[in-house]
């Protein structure tokens, strides 16, 4: 354990999100997400896991990790199949979760399923989640943190 880190932050995790630059992907997928063969063709090749709530692991990423500012789909959830524009409670509840962390409003972009998919094999790494509700799938793009004040 170490201060003012979420203890749900595990080393391995922890050694990604260091990793990670500017424009890069990182997926939080439910357990129903193909997230190990997914994870195989990411730049970090292997599969990272939480066994927490989506909503608990996003919040604890956005603890650390930055959002893009300069795209518009910096957050993105997975859309529900024939259904784009209904949002489930689990996406709701990591909307808060984004948007307590940025201080404002940040809403995500629906992706359709494939194009998910799609997108998440082109990310940095996929972190697996205990949440077993469907569509708990998200994509944050990591932003930048800038220099102090001189």
């Amino acid at each position: 354990m170490l201060k003012g880190i979420n203890p749900l932050l595990n080393a391995d995790v922890l050694q990604a999100l260091r990793a990670m630059g500017h424009g890069d992907d990182l997926i939080i997928a439910d357990t129903n997400f193909p997230s190990d063969s997914v994870a195989r063709q990411t730049a970090l090749g292997r599969l990272l896991r939480i066994d927490a709530s989506a909503a608990e692991v996003v919040k604890a990423v956005l603890s650390l990790y930055p959002l893009d500012t300069f795209v518009d789909d910096a957050a993105a959830r997975m859309e529900i199949v024939g259904k784009p524009d209904e949002i489930p409670s689990v996406q709701k509840e990591v909307q808060k979760e984004i948007d307590a962390a940025e201080g404002k409003s940040w809403p995500m972009l629906p992706v359709e399923r494939y194009a998910f998919y799609e997108r998440a094999k082109q990310a940095y790494c996929v972190i697996q989640t205990g949440e077993r509700r469907f569509y708990g799938c998200f994509a944050f793009r990591k932003g930048v943190i800038p220099p102090d004040a001189e």
